[in-house]
């Protein structure tokens, strides 16, 4: 009986222990297979292919390459959503803002302007006979003059006959008093006057050198003539303007022509005088559109007793919108657009609590100033991204998610695989194959040449990279910068592609400086990935009238690749050098 409870009590604690080391709850917290059933599945890639996606590790199926892991998205992020890290935002100095409909109380415009001479108070000084200047008494330009004041000689052959006609007809006036009083009207008609001609006659003397007395006050503004020359009868001598008044110009662009009516205010601000302001009233429209800027001129006229405008001066003026814009327009600033062809969009933050963005396209209204008016596609309450919004834009086309030039944000492509004007996809891959056209920007042949001396320095920097030479790519940065300073953003007014610029060009300045202050080629091909982002873009929006390629390495910057621009089709890598000399392909032909 003793050996039987024996067995008895081994089984049960046989039991016992079965239960405590294989129980389910065990099985399911040790067994790899059944961990989680809410775990995610990790996907592998490849950079070259990114449609290919398998469950494990191993070769691409299309070219042989590594798999690389897909990195997780999470937090329930829509497929156009992404994530930027706080150290990235704080680095690119992003900066949101919430908009709404009082968010922007200052709706007011900002015009640029400059001073001109008053073109009612300007007058010609004219030889009103032929003749030789024998002297000139006006010696610079600017010297003020007064009414009556001697201007110059003149020796006239004409004048000198006149005067012995008149001499010789006085002394017969009473038997030919018509003859007489053709003579004395065509001295008169030489503006003459009735003290020189009486002083000819009484004198009976020929007065060979003639003098011209000034007819209005003012400021000599322009030398026709010199001391010597001959003029003809009518010929112009001096340009004299009167400054006790002063026009302001000011360039209203096309789309904001309907705010501005005359007798308008503005207030008007100076760059010599910036704390002092004066109130105008607009005085003239322009009826006729300027077909090369896209704009108007507006005027005001100045008080100017005080002589404190002096054309050619730039001046600001300022005018408050005509629209009232406090309950009815969404307003956000200029800094947020972004602009490619006809499209205008902004990138909005779609988590308040955490740096989750999406790209959105907007129709703007008009132009207030520092403001757009937003007539569809944000709603108040909405968090913006108003600066840095280039880099969250590259940002976005680098993760393959809706972009400028990728509207349809399919996760294959990196963002730059699309068209801009002309653009040829190379291959058959599938992914490539879906491509958007964007709309290139028409400008003007000598800003495509500006930016043409900037893309040739920048092939400098690359093929320095190519040779994995640091200290001439530093060089090479100097120069690329000394060409973009050069670009003259003005001749792209009126072409809508003004903002863009600005964009592309502060991005480009910051990236190419830190290449240029750094010996680090590492550190050199990091900047020059983001310069070639940027440039990409402005040749694609601008055109540079020369065909270039757009090149590709996936396995660049960790994998996540990265593009650069090229003059020739073979592929020469700027961020492996002779490592991987042959790494890449073209994704682009930019005609």
């Amino acid at each position: 009986m003793k050996k039987y409870i024996i067995y008895v009590g081994i089984l049960l604690t046989g039991l016992l222990l079965g239960w405590v080391l294989f129980g389910p709850s065990s099985n399911q917290e040790n067994d790899p297979l059944n961990a989680s059933a809410e775990e995610t599945t990790q996907m592998w890639t490849c950079a070259m292919h990114p449609h290919i996606m398998l469950p494990e590790p191993g070769d691409c199926p299309i070219c042989g390459m590594d798999l690389i892991p897909v990195a997780e998205e999470g937090g329930g992020l829509t497929a156009n959503q992404f994530t930027l890290t706080k150290n990235a935002m704080a680095l690119a100095d992003i900066q949101t803002t919430t908009i709404g409909n009082n968010a922007m109380a200052d709706n007011a415009i900002l015009l640029s302007g400059k001073i001109v001479e008053n073109e009612e108070a300007n007058t010609v000084q004219v030889s009103y006979f032929s003749g030789r200047i024998e002297r000139l008494n006006v010696n610079f330009t600017g010297e003020e003059i007064r009414k009556g004041q001697l201007l110059a000689t003149i020796y006239s052959p004409e004048l000198v006959a006149a005067q012995q006609e008149l001499i010789t007809a006085s002394a017969s006036k009473e038997s030919q008093p018509s003859l007489y009083n053709a003579v004395r009207n065509k001295l008169k008609l030489w503006k003459l006057s009735e003290n020189q001609i009486k002083q000819i006659e009484t004198s009976g003397k020929v007065t060979e050198n003639f003098p011209v007395y000034a007819t209005v006050s003012g400021t000599v503004s322009e030398k026709l003539v010199a001391e010597g020359e001959t003029v003809k009868q009518g010929q112009p001598l001096l340009k004299i303007s009167n400054l006790s008044t002063v026009w302001a110009h000011f360039d209203v662009y096309e789309n904001q022509i309907q705010l501005f009516k005359k007798n308008q205010t503005l207030t008007i601000v100076s760059n010599a005088y910036p704390n002092k302001t004066v109130n105008a009233r607009i005085s003239f429209i322009d009826p006729v559109l300027n077909t090369q800027t896209r704009t108007i001129k507006i005027r005001a006229v100045l008080d100017n007793k005080n002589d404190v405008f002096k054309p050619g001066m730039f001046v600001e003026g300022r005018v408050q919108g005509t629209q009232d814009t406090s309950e009815t327009a969404l307003l956000i600033p200029a800094t947020a657009v972004l602009w490619t062809g006809k499209r205008s969009i902004v990138y909005v933050k779609a988590n308040p609590e955490q740096p989750i963005f999406e790209m959105r396209e907007v129709m703007l209204g008009t132009n207030l100033g520092s403001n757009y008016e937003i007539v569809e596609g944000l709603s108040p309450g909405e968090e913006i991204v108003t600066n840095g919004a280039f880099t969250v834009d590259a940002a976005a086309q680098l993760q393959g998610k809706k972009s400028m030039m990728n509207t349809k944000g399919n996760p294959s492509t990196t963002g730059h695989e699309g068209h801009t004007g002309r653009i040829q996809s190379q291959g058959s891959d599938p992914v490539e194959s879906n491509l958007e056209v964007i709309d290139r920007i028409q400008v003007s042949s000598n800003f495509q040449e500006e930016l043409k001396d900037v893309f040739n320095a920048y092939i400098n920097v690359k093929n320095a990279l190519v040779e994995d030479k640091s200290t001439i790519s530093k060089t090479a940065a100097d120069h690329l910068l000394k060409n973009l300073n050069k670009v003259n953003g003005k001749l792209l007014q009126g072409t809508g592609g003004s903002e863009a610029w600005n964009s592309i060009e502060k991005e480009l300045k910051e990236n190419i400086k830190k290449i240029a202050e750094s010996t680090d080629i590492v550190q050199q091909r990091s900047y020059f990935k983001n310069v070639s982002i940027h440039l990409t873009r402005a040749v694609q929006l601008f055109g540079i009238n020369q065909k270039v390629y757009n090149q590709f390495c996936p396995m660049a910057d960790n994998n996540k690749g990265a593009y650069w621009l090229s003059v020739e089709k073979e592929t020469f890598n700027p961020y492996f050098g002779s490592a991987m000399l042959k790494c890449g392909s073209v994704k682009q032909t930019i005609e």
